[in-house]
């Protein structure tokens, strides 16, 4: 389970004599904060935590100033370590070049001070982490939250998991539906888009970026070329332009579009792309229908479901670091290819009776997978896939 193995990966870093500056990337409200101070809680020395929310008009000046505060602090136990955590990072000007002065400065004079950096938005960390602390630092993502980890928490089932995904902080209300739908569509996506994308990225058509969400959301699951898209969308404007949002809107952890797998690099690039989101309670609070109603519309529930497969997938692909992919060849299709250090493995889902095996034996027949997996009632019941570790598949 993420948040659980991560609070392990990250403690133990934090304990070790080298030093690396932690660097932890993750959508909003899947528990960055909490997990930062729960290691700071379990932690034998002292620590100091300060979060960029409020202080973003003070720029690299604000982390000049925590950091101080950290060594005044460490200075009162000189035989002890210290933990420096910064959430939300991302929000300050120019944070890498002034992580990097203070991390120098400390490294130089031998100042016993271990740094937490978390953000949520993978695309101005990775700016970031790149053009400043090449060498300094270790990244550690974090994905929405899965299935075993809602249950154990709040008693999910599998059903009411592909309705409401996986955003604790929407728990308690699920029984409200309607203030659950008002929460996830105030409190998360349009704070991701106007505080993590808008607020810190020039975008020039913001409308045409939230209307590509509200697409993506629809189309969960299925391809969708960029030319088709900007017919969906009755936009004016370029595919490039459609591109780069798109990839704004993975970055920021909402959707995104999967390459087709190919052994060609520059065919998979071209690919036109399959829509899927991280967190099928970004689809839920957009429908009209309530839960269990809508298990009722095989359809619509069939597609819920693969994208919960997917998102699945997906978030396990940050965290385990194998590729993710879809296949289609004419009329033959495989959901998902997923890839790491050589081993091929293709899967099919299905919610209904039956499969379309056509496109596992054609795929089968290409490129000799390692594996082939059906997800449903004829294979792996979806509801038991959903507490696998896709990277224990390898």
């Amino acid at each position: 389970m993420f948040q659980r193995s991560l609070f392990q990966v990250v403690r133990k870093r934090m304990n070790e004599p080298r030093r690396f500056i932690q660097v932890i990337s993750g959508p909003r409200q899947v528990g960055k904060t909490t997990l930062v101070n729960q290691v700071l809680s379990s932690l034998p020395f002292p620590g100091h935590y300060a979060s960029a929310d409020g202080f973003i008009s003070m720029g690299a000046t604000w982390i000049s100033e925590q950091w101080e505060v950290a060594r005044a602090k460490q200075s009162q136990h000189p035989s002890s370590d210290f933990l420096l955590i910064l959430d939300e990072i991302q929000k300050i000007e120019n944070w890498s070049e002034a992580v990097k002065k203070e991390w120098d400065t400390d490294f130089l004079k031998q100042t016993p001070i271990k740094v937490i950096l978390s953000g949520s938005s993978r695309l101005l960390i990775q700016e970031g982490l790149s053009e400043s602390l090449t060498g300094r630092f270790e990244l550690i993502s974090l994905g929405h939250w899965s299935y075993l980890e809602m249950k154990s928490a709040f008693g999910l089932n599998p059903n009411q998991y592909v309705w409401f995904g996986g955003y604790p902080g929407s728990a308690g209300i699920m029984d409200q539906q309607e203030r659950w739908k008002q929460y996830i569509s105030d409190s998360i996506i349009e704070t991701t888009i106007s505080k993590d994308i808008l607020m810190l990225t020039r975008i020039e058509k913001p409308a045409l970026l939230r209307r590509l969400f509200e697409l993506g959301c629809a189309y969960s699951g299925q391809i969708l070329s960029y030319t088709k898209m900007l017919g969906q969308l009755a936009a004016s404007g370029n595919t490039t332009t459609l591109s780069h949002y798109l990839s704004l809107l993975n970055q920021a952890g909402l959707i995104t579009g999967l390459e087709k797998f190919s052994t060609n690099q520059i065919r998979q690039r071209s690919s036109s792309p399959k829509l899927l989101i991280y967190n099928t309670a970004l689809i839920s609070a957009q429908q009209q229908e309530f839960f269990p109603a809508i298990m009722q519309r095989p359809d619509q529930w069939g597609r819920l479901v693969e994208s919960s497969v997917g998102a699945h997938l997906l978030n396990y692909s940050l965290s385990d670091g194998f590729s993710l992919h879809y296949w289609l060849d004419h009329h033959n299709e495989v959901d998902f290819v997923i890839q790491k250090k050589g081993i091929l493995i293709g899967l099919e889902v299905s919610s209904g009776e039956s499969h379309k095996r056509s496109g596992m034996k054609a795929f089968q027949d290409r490129y000799r997978p390692n594996r082939i997996l059906l997800i449903g009632k004829s294979g792996i019941p979806w509801e038991e896939f959903l507490q696998i570790n896709p990277g224990e598949l390898f």
